[in-house]
C-alpha cells in the first residue's frame, strides 16, 4: 500500500514580477517624458508591447493553474525581445542616418535624449531576455529544474558568504545588462555559453555605437 501511495506534489515556486513590471514602467514613462527625440515607431507601440509582456504576469500571480501563462509569458517575452531590439537597431540607425544627412535639423537636445532613449532601451531589453533564457527561465532556476547555467554569478564562488537557496533573479540579470551596456565587456558574470556571449557582445555594441557616435555628438553640439 505504502509503495502504492503517491508523493504530494511539490507547489510550483514563482519568482515575483514586479521587478520586471517596474522597470518595464520606468522605461515607458521614461520614453513619454523625454524631449524632442528621434522616433522611428509612434509613441504607443512601446505600450503595447509592455502592456503584451505584463498581462501574462498578471495572470500568473492571479491564475490557480499558473504552469500554461508561465509558457504564454516566456514566448511574449522572446518576441517582446525581438521586437524592442529590432525597434532598437532601427531607432539608432535612424538617429545616425540623420545626423549624417540632415544634421542641421536635429538638435543637441535631441541627439542627448534619443541616445538616452536607445540605452535604456538597451538595457532593459536584454535584462529581459538574459533573465528568460539563463538555466531555463525563472521557474526552472526557482524549482531547481535549470539546465546548465549561461553565467556565473560571483554567488556561486562564494556559498558561505550567500543562503543556501540562492539564486540569480531579475535583479541580478538588470546589473549583468547595466554592466554590459556601461563597461561594454564581462564584470562579475562570466559567460560560459556561445550564445551568452553573442548576446552581449551585440549588446555591448549598440551601447558603444549609442555613446561614442550619438551621445558624443549631443554633447559637441549642446557644448557650440
Amino acid at each position: 500500500m505504502g509503495n502504492s501511495m503517491r508523493e504530494p506534489a511539490r507547489a510550483l515556486r514563482i519568482e515575483p514580477r514586479w521587478p520586471v513590471a517596474l522597470a518595464l514602467l520606468t522605461v515607458l514613462v521614461l520614453l513619454a517624458v523625454l524631449p524632442g527625440r528621434v522616433k522611428e515607431f509612434p509613441t504607443w507601440v512601446p505600450w503595447i508591447l509592455g502592456i503584451a509582456l505584463v498581462l501574462p504576469m498578471v495572470a500568473i500571480r492571479l491564475a490557480t493553474e499558473k504552469a500554461p501563462w508561465l509558457r504564454v509569458e516566456r514566448v511574449i517575452a522572446f518576441f517582446f525581445f525581438f521586437a524592442a531590439a529590432s525597434g532598437t537597431l532601427a531607432n539608432l540607425a535612424d538617429v545616425i542616418a540623420v545626423m549624417v544627412h540632415r544634421s542641421g535639423a536635429i538638435s543637441g537636445t535631441q541627439l542627448l535624449t534619443s541616445s538616452i532613449a536607445i540605452w535604456v532601451i538597451n538595457v532593459v531589453t536584454f535584462s529581459l531576455l538574459y533573465w528568460q533564457l539563463d538555466r531555463g527561465g525563472p521557474e526552472a532556476r526557482a524549482n531547481k529544474t535549470s539546465p546548465r547555467p549561461d553565467w556565473l554569478f560571483p554567488q556561486e564562488g562564494a556559498r558561505e558568504d550567500v543562503p543556501s537557496d540562492w539564486r540569480p533573479t531579475f535583479i541580478d540579470y538588470l546589473f549583468l545588462g547595466f554592466s554590459t551596456a556601461t563597461a561594454f565587456s564581462p564584470t562579475d558574470t562570466l559567460p560560459l555559453t556561445a550564445r551568452a556571449k553573442v548576446l552581449m557582445m551585440l549588446e555591448s555594441t549598440i551601447s558603444l555605437v549609442t555613446i561614442v557616435v550619438v551621445a558624443a555628438r549631443a554633447i559637441n553640439v549642446l557644448g557650440t
